[in-house]
């Protein structure tokens, strides 16, 4: 393994941080401003970030796909096409900003909740407490692997009424957080079949850094909500 450039190893890592920040900005003027909403279609709410992103810091990534999505549409875990819907009166919307800034690999997703359905505004409530919890454990084992942490996150899942969405909890950062279980490397993603530390160096001898991203789901009720965030830097 080669000896890494420490220098250029934290200004990697500051971008990461820089870029969340960047993505946190833009949800808190997504919310301020109403950019989401009910009697807005998926499509409208994504175009009106991607205007906002511009104006924040002028420039915006040509996307992947859609950057919001609404109701049922929250069952999936990465937007993949579908058609453009209408955001209801008392629906869960979950927003992905990671792909609309052109700066880095970040992901980033949060969940916005309309209505007063209370399942629903627990849902938003427990999503970023289990991430904390996730965080905490990595923060007090530095042995932890991928396979136990994703075990801890299905348990608090379970314990709260909701199953994980998909078959991996997070990734290295730079891995393909859509690919297939099947041919997907283990190693980089926060799944039941890695058994290696979370704490370790990744080709080039670069400490690994990670996303955390849960994905929690009512499928009887039809609806989900995601949070994702960098998970061992802050």
């Amino acid at each position: 393994m080669s000896v890494p450039d420490r220098m250029d190893e934290r200004l990697s890592a500051l971008g990461l941080v820089e870029a969340q920040r960047m993505a946190e900005a833009l949800f808190a003027g997504t919310a301020t401003r109403g950019l989401v909403a009910p009697g807005r279609s998926e499509r409208e709410a994504s175009d009106r970030i991607g205007d906002l992103a511009r104006d924040l810091f002028g420039t915006a990534a040509g996307l992947p796909g859609p950057i919001v999505r609404s109701g049922p549409h929250t069952l999936l875990p990465y937007g993949p096409a579908a058609p453009d819907r209408v955001i209801g009166e008392d629906d869960v919307v979950v927003a992905e900003l990671g792909s609309v800034l052109a700066v880095s690999e970040v992901a980033f997703a949060s969940t916005l909740v309309f209505g007063q359905d209370p399942a629903k505004h627990r849902l938003a409530m427990d999503l970023p407490r289990m991430f904390t919890a996730c965080r905490e454990a990595l923060l007090a084992d530095s042995r932890l692997t991928g396979g136990r942490l994703h075990t801890l996150l299905l348990a608090l899942a379970a314990e709260s009424g909701w199953t994980v969405g998909g078959w991996h909890s997070g990734h290295l950062v730079g891995a393909d957080p859509s690919a297939d279980v099947r041919g997907a490397r283990p190693a980089a993603y926060i799944c039941a079949e890695n058994d290696r530390p979370l704490r370790r160096a990744v080709e080039g001898g670069w400490q690994a850094h990670w996303i955390l991203e849960i994905h929690l789901v009512d499928g009887s009720r039809g609806f989900g909500g995601s949070y994702k965030r960098l998970l061992d830097l802050v």
